[in-house]
């Protein structure tokens, strides 16, 4: 069997995705949080994300008790918030800057987050060690800051997204508000 959780270790190595520090509460007000690439929309109807969190993880711990969690979506400048998240380090939360978010009050990476979800948890389920979470989105606020791109990861390194995805998105806002070419 080690054998083969290695190659499975090693296949999703390879899997590129972008990078979101979840964050909460626990039921004295601390903060929590860890670096997570284990993100899935579920539905637009409602609106729900998953997150699959360590048991044994603090964060987990405080979503239990809030019922809520936000999904911090880094870009290419937090790779040092990513890096410090993904950590044991103690008082994480004093080395970052971050703020209540707008509905739930709950712990958003504001100089690192291009993007958040706030979520209040719909149901949770135990596969091995992990537990998935369900959130139902209640709120998204975004940064509109084109300099900014998302952080990514994958062969168990950072990346920062190219520059093409910018080109793309400039090129879909114009579509998107009816200034294209109809060709």
């Amino acid at each position: 069997m080690e054998v083969l959780r290695e190659e499975f270790r090693r296949l999703m190595s390879r899997y590129f995705t972008g990078v979101t520090v979840v964050t909460s509460n626990d039921g004295e007000g601390k903060p929590h949080g860890l670096t997570c690439n284990s993100l899935t929309s579920v539905t637009l109807t409602p609106p729900t994300l998953l997150v699959c969190l360590n048991l044994c993880s603090g964060t987990l711990a405080a979503i239990r008790h809030s019922r809520g969690f936000v999904v911090n979506l880094l870009h290419d400048r937090a790779r040092t918030t990513a890096k410090l998240f993904s950590s044991a380090a103690e008082n994480r939360f004093r080395r970052v800057s971050w703020t209540s978010s707008p509905v739930l009050g709950l712990p958003w990476l504001d100089a690192d987050a291009h993007s958040i979800a706030e979520c209040r948890v719909t149901d949770t389920h135990v596969v091995g060690d992990h537990a998935i979470v369900y959130g139902e989105v209640t709120e998204v606020t975004m940064v509109e800051d084109t300099s900014c791109h998302p952080l990514l990861y994958g062969m168990r390194t950072f990346f920062d997204a190219p520059e093409s995805v910018s080109a793309t998105r400039k090129e879909d806002a114009v579509l998107a508000n009816g200034h294209g070419s109809t060709g």
